[in-house]
């Protein structure tokens, strides 16, 4: 029977196939889980939400990352999620569950659960494909290239690779985005944030200042106001505040 932390996990997440597919191991090498394996489980922490302090409370005594790093890290692996690929109906129910606080970001948060309450998966799959692919293109080009020279795979993508390379952040194997894409930006930055991605100290504030604050927040911007989107102008509006909260507290000196 698996202990505690997987099970919280499991139904984080909507159950094992999900978690696998998350995580991108097969279902059976889950399902044979007693606990979450040592090496996993900082994915597992990243893709289900559950600290690794309840996921595996013999390895991890204390919290090493503070409330305000998990929280951005939960924040850019919702909005890299998102851009990524349409929800299913797991994830949107996950969303609907997002509660309301007194922030602006609260507030944003409680209308995007509300359209994921409203929204069928079909319908959602349809403003995806309308927004960011397209019968020839989409709406909408999430790419840095493209947001600040007009053009994709121009020198933003080339800088952003060099940095990359310089920080050991390595491309995943399967991907086919070019690495400017909001969606794999959003989740690097997950990834930082979170302590899933050893990296220099410096690397978070570099990735943000250099390849994210010159244009996300006109992309999501443009997201709230696409023609296409109904459940994604909410996605806007959320992209839209945190940025501005990532970009003060950036701002703060060291």
């Amino acid at each position: 029977m698996a202990d505690r932390g997987l099970q919280e996990a499991i139904r984080a997440v909507g159950g094992v196939t999900e978690l696998a597919r998350r995580i991108g191991i097969s279902q059976p090498s889950v399902s044979n889980w007693v606990r979450v394996p040592a090496e996993r489980v900082l994915q597992v922490e990243n893709a289900s939400g559950i600290a690794r302090t309840v996921l595996r409370p013999d390895l991890y005594t204390g919290p090493s990352v503070d409330d305000v790093a998990r929280g951005r890290a939960q924040e850019y692996a919702l909005l890299a999620r998102l851009l990524h690929d349409p929800p299913d109906a797991a994830f949107l129910k996950q969303i609907g569950q997002l509660q309301r606080d007194d922030s602006a970001l609260g507030a944003a948060h409680h209308e995007l659960a509300e359209a994921a309450r409203r929204a069928s998966c079909t319908g959602v799959e349809r403003e995806f494909f309308g927004l960011f692919i397209g019968v020839g293109r989409g709406e909408l080009l999430p790419y840095a290239s493209y947001y600040v020279t007009g053009f994709l795979h121009e020198r933003p993508l080339s800088r952003l690779r060099q940095d990359l390379v310089r920080f050991g952040i390595a491309r995943a194997d399967g991907v086919a985005e070019p690495e400017d894409h909001a969606g794999i930006l959003c989740e690097v930055m997950a990834g930082l944030a979170g302590g899933q991605l050893p990296a220099p100290e410096e690397a978070g504030r570099t990735i943000f200042e250099n390849h994210i604050a010159p244009w996300m927040g006109r992309f999501f911007a443009d997201l709230e106001r696409a023609e296409a989107a109904e459940f994604y102008k909410r996605v806007g509006a959320v992209g839209c505040i945190f940025m501005e909260i990532e970009a003060e507290a950036f701002a703060l000196p060291l």
